[in-house]
C-alpha cells in the first residue's frame, strides 16, 4: 500500500503591515475626526452638514498653497513667499485691467484686456517662484530665509502700487466673474472646484509618477539623489515654480471675489499652509508625508478656528489655542512613529 502524504501550510497568513506614511495619514484623519465630534458637542449646531462643507470650502485657499508648499517640504525645503505672491499677483490684476483714465492714481491703471492682466499677474508670481528656485538652488542659500526675503518683496511691491491702500475702481465688468462663478448651477463656486481639481492632481502626481516619487527621494537623500542621476536643481525649480504659480492663481481669484487688489490679502497664509502641511504629517526635514495628510491638517486647523470661534473666544485666545493644537497634533505624531517602531 502506497503511503504518501501532502505537507499543507497552516501557517497564517502574513498581512502587509501599512506603510508608516500611510500610519500617519490614518492617525492625523482619525483625530480630524475626533476633533469635529468633541467640537459639536461643545458648540452649539456644529454638528450640520453646511458646517462640514464649510470647513473645506471656506478654507479654499489655504489648501490650494498647501499643495504647493507640502511639495518642497517633501524635497527638504521651504516656502514661505506664497502669502506674498498671493497679494502680488491679485494688485497685479487689478492694476492691470484698470481703465487708464481714472480719477487718481489709485483708480487708473494699464487698462489691458482681462485675459492679459491675469497672464501678466501670473508672471509675475512666476517672477517671485524664479528668484527662490535662483537664490536656493544655485547660490545655495537656505529656503526659509530666501522665501521670506521674497515675500516681503512680493508683498513690499503691492504695497508701492496699491500706495498702502487698495485698487478697486475703474475695473471690466468681467473682473469678477471668475471669483464668483458658480460650477454647473451648483453652489459650489470656481475657487473651490480649482481648489478639489488641484488637489486630485496632487494626489495623482505624488502617487502615481515618477516626477512625485523623485519628490520624496530628492528629501530623504538628496545626495544619493544626485549620485542616481536626478538633478536635484532642475526638479526644485520647478517645485518653486509650481508653488508659484498655485499661489499667483489663488491671488488672482481672490481679487476677483473681492472685486479688489489689496496689499495685505493672504497675511499669514504661508505660515498657515506651512502649519497645515505640518499638521498632516509632513516632516520638516523632507522625504516624508503627503497632500492627503495635508488635507486633513487643514481640516484640523478649520475645526479648531470654528470651533474657539463658536465658544466667542477672543482673537488672543484663539491664536493660543490654534497653537496649542499644532503643538499637540505634531508631538503625537512623533510620539505614535516612535512608538510604532519598537
Amino acid at each position: 500500500m502506497l503511503n504518501t502524504s501532502i505537507k499543507l501550510n497552516h501557517s497564517p497568513v502574513q498581512h502587509r503591515r501599512v506603510s508608516d506614511q500611510m500610519y500617519i495619514t490614518l492617525l492625523v484623519a482619525f483625530v480630524a475626526v475626533g476633533l469635529f465630534l468633541v467640537a459639536s458637542v461643545l458648540v452649539p449646531n456644529f454638528f450640520q452638514v453646511q458646517n462640514m462643507l464649510n470647513l473645506v470650502t471656506n478654507n479654499w485657499a489655504v489648501i490650494s498653497l498647501g499643495v504647493g508648499v507640502s511639495f518642497l517640504l517633501i524635497s527638504g525645503n521651504f516656502d514661505l513667499s506664497v502669502g506674498g505672491i498671493v497679494a502680488l499677483s491679485g494688485v497685479l490684476s487689478v492694476w492691470f485691467a484698470q481703465s487708464v483714465t481714472g480719477a487718481s492714481t489709485l483708480s487708473s491703471g494699464l487698462g489691458l484686456p482681462y485675459w492679459m492682466a491675469i497672464v501678466g499677474a501670473l508672471l509675475g508670481a512666476l517672477l517671485i517662484g524664479g528668484l527662490n528656485a535662483l537664490f536656493v538652488v544655485r547660490f545655495r542659500i537656505p529656503s526659509i530665509i530666501v522665501t521670506l526675503g521674497t515675500m516681503m518683496v512680493a508683498r513690499g511691491i503691492a504695497q508701492v502700487i496699491t500706495q498702502g491702500s487698495q485698487r478697486n475702481t475703474n475695473l471690466p465688468s468681467e473682473f469678477g466673474v471668475l471669483g464668483s462663478l458658480k460650477v454647473f448651477g451648483t453652489s459650489m463656486q470656481f475657487p473651490v472646484l480649482f481648489m478639489l481639481l488641484l488637489f486630485l492632481a496632487a494626489i495623482f502626481i505624488e502617487r502615481k509618477t515618477v516626477f512625485g516619487r523623485i519628490t520624496y527621494w530628492i528629501g530623504a537623500n538628496p545626495e544619493a539623489a544626485k549620485l542616481s542621476g536626478i538633478d536635484n536643481a532642475k526638479h526644485i525649480t520647478y517645485l518653486y515654480l509650481f508653488s508659484a504659480l498655485v499661489a499667483g492663481i489663488v491671488g488672482i481669484l481672490l481679487s476677483s471675489e473681492f472685486k479688489s487688489g489689496f496689499s495685505n490679502r493672504g497675511l499669514l497664509m504661508e505660515f498657515d499652509a506651512l502649519v497645515i502641511a505640518l499638521l498632516g504629517g509632513i516632516a520638516i526635514a523632507g522625504g516624508f508625508g503627503s497632500v492627503i495628510g495635508m488635507f486633513f491638517g487643514a481640516i484640523i486647523l478649520a475645526v479648531v478656528t470654528s470651533a474657539a470661534t463658536g465658544l466667542t473666544l477672543s482673537p488672543d485666545w484663539q491664536f493660543i489655542l490654534r497653537a496649542v493644537a499644532v503643538f499637540l497634533a505634531i508631538t503625537a505624531q512623533t510620539w505614535a512613529l516612535s512608538l510604532r517602531s519598537k
